[in-house]
Formats: structure tokens, sequence, C-alpha cells
């Protein structure tokens, strides 16, 4: 189920492996890195781009069209038992980019699910393949509030929902979170956009002001918003959690190493503080960038710790859940 994705950085069609595939190769070596000396990674070990795409991804439990667009769907993964299971509604990074997909993040979300956490796993238009400015933030809009339609058939419990986003992803989780105080945009606003209980950004990327200033990822925020802040400031105004603040509880957590996009997550701190929005900044030591979705050491057991925190106790209501799983 993986989709073909060239990184022209790094070759890894070089990489050979008698026994193991090499996806799982990568795995082990890079265990190896994270588990030896005591934890501190320099960075040189730190996780590419291309050690995160080279490795095989667990399969989902189901993929689930919210549109019609080839690129309008989720991936559901369940955990064992019959429920009703909290759930992380997860949006991947990749810097808004159509070469970057939801594959990527398998292996973080295949964890929850051993950990008793069901997720909902969004795919989005992206720069490249339709998205932009207002599609991707619809999608995103529309991909998160599915979850409400297929709670029933697969035991998810709606009282115990939270948003997680990585990079770019963690950008648009927090704005996601933000859409009951978005006014007068449009088709993103949501009649009734699904209650999540907090939202947790991996390594965001808020602040498209100033990533576009950066010009980060080959230009790709002009791209994304179709042109400048200072030619488009209504769709920054109505698109960046910077400008229109969440309505619940965030927790930002930041690698110490992330040197590319750590900045971008304090930023985003700073005002969010200022504000007098309900938010935690966590700077996780010998952590980069990719660390954060990849379980095991450094990451993996705050990460997992700040998911849990956010969704809470178990909801004592069950009257939205039918007994039992089925198909899409």
């Amino acid at each position: 189920m993986r989709s073909p994705l060239r990184i022209a950085s790094f070759d890894i069609t070089d990489f050979r492996c008698a026994s193991l595939r090499r996806g799982d190769v990568i795995a082990v070596a890079l265990a190896m890195i994270l588990l030896g000396g005591a934890g501190s990674a320099s960075a040189a070990e730190l996780l590419s781009v291309a050690d995160v795409m080279a490795l095989t991804q667990p399969e989902p439990h189901a993929r689930i069209p919210y549109g019609a667009h080839s690129q309008q769907f989720g991936d559901l993964r369940l955990p064992a038992g019959a429920g009703p299971h909290p759930v992380v509604v997860f949006l991947h990074g990749g810097c808004w980019l159509a070469r970057y997909d939801l594959e990527h993040a398998g292996r973080m979300l295949a964890a929850l699910a051993e950990q008793g956490i069901a997720s909902w796993s969004v795919e989005y238009r992206r720069v490249g393949n339709g998205g932009g400015w207002p599609m991707t933030f619809e999608d995103v809009a529309n991909g998160v509030d599915r979850l409400r339609d297929i709670a029933p058939r697969y035991a998810l419990d709606l009282d115990r929902v939270i948003l997680v986003g990585h990079s770019a992803g963690g950008h648009l989780a927090l704005w996601a979170a933000a859409r009951p105080n978005l006014r007068k945009a449009g088709r993103l606003s949501s009649v009734s956009p699904l209650p999540v209980r907090g939202v947790l950004g991996l390594a965001p990327a808020p602040g498209l002001a100033a990533l576009h200033k950066r010009e980060v990822c080959g230009h790709v925020v002009d791209t994304l918003m179709g042109g400048s802040p200072r030619r488009r400031p209504d769709r920054y105004r109505k698109g960046d959690p910077t400008e229109v603040a969440p309505a619940v509880p965030q927790v930002l957590l930041v690698g110490q190493l992330d040197a590319r996009w750590r900045k971008s997550g304090t930023d985003y701190y700073r005002v969010a503080h200022l504000r007098g929005d309900a938010v935690r900044l966590r700077t996780l030591k010998g952590a980069g960038h990719f660390e954060l979705i990849m379980p095991g050491p450094p990451a993996w057991d705050d990460v997992l710790a700040e998911v849990r925190l956010l969704l809470g106790p178990e909801s004592q209501n069950m009257d939205h859940l039918e007994d039992r799983r089925g198909t899409p």
C-alpha cells in the first residue's frame, strides 16, 4: 500500500541484504544507533527524510474515502479488543508537497494501536496534486469530520479524540483545532467541527508568514497560499493558527537537534502563550525532526505520554457505539 516516493538526495537502491527487506535492515540499523550509547545522538546520527521513507510500513486496518478525489481518504488503525477506542486524528508532514504522503508515519500509528489507541490518518490534497488554498484546508476539515461518520462501526470513542500533526501536518492540526474560532471563512467555517480534547504538535510548522519569508521547501508557502502575506493577507489570517487560536489545550514537542524546524515551534509557542492559550512547549533531548514520529528512543516515551495525557480518562458515554466492526 506504499506509494512510490523518490528522494533525490539519497539513493537507497545501493542498499542490499540477502535475508531482510531493505526497510527492515534500515530499521534495525537505526534502532542500533538510537539505542547505543547513553541516548545522545549527534547530528550525523539523526534520522533523515530518506531514512524514514525507506522503511517498510504496516498496513492500516481500513482505507476509507471522505471525498471523490484520489487524495481524499484516511487510513484507520485499530487496537485489539472490542473498544470503545480513543482516537488520534493524525495529519502527516512533508512540506505540504505531493511527493510526501501519509505512508511514512505508519510505524508510529501502529505503535499507538499496540498501546490501545486507534488512529485516523487523514490524507489531503497537497501542492502538486490539487492542493493549495483552499483545497488543502477543506480536505483537512472534511477528513477530520469524517471520523464522526465511521465511529459507530469501528467502536471509536468520540469523547476521547485528539489531533496530532507532524511538521507541516503540525500546522494543519493546530489549524484544525482552531476551526471553532474561524469567522466568515466560507467553506472552511464548519457549522459543527468534530470536537477534540486537545492538539499535539510534533515539530510543528505554523507561522506561515515567517516560513514564507524563509522560503522553506522551495518557497512552497507561496504556492500553498496562492501568494505572499502582503498579497493574500486574508488567507494567512484564516489559514494560520498564529492568527486564529486553537480552541483546545495545545502541547508542542520540538527536537533539541532539529535545527531547521525547531524555531517554528518555539516562535509559535511565544505567540500562543502571550495571547493566553492553554499551551505547553517541551524540547526533547537528543531528538531531531523525524525522531518525533518514530517509536523508540529518544522521543517515543514523551510522545506517548503526551498523547495519553491529552486523551484523558476513559469515557462513560457509549451511546454512539455499535457492538461490531465492519467494512467501510
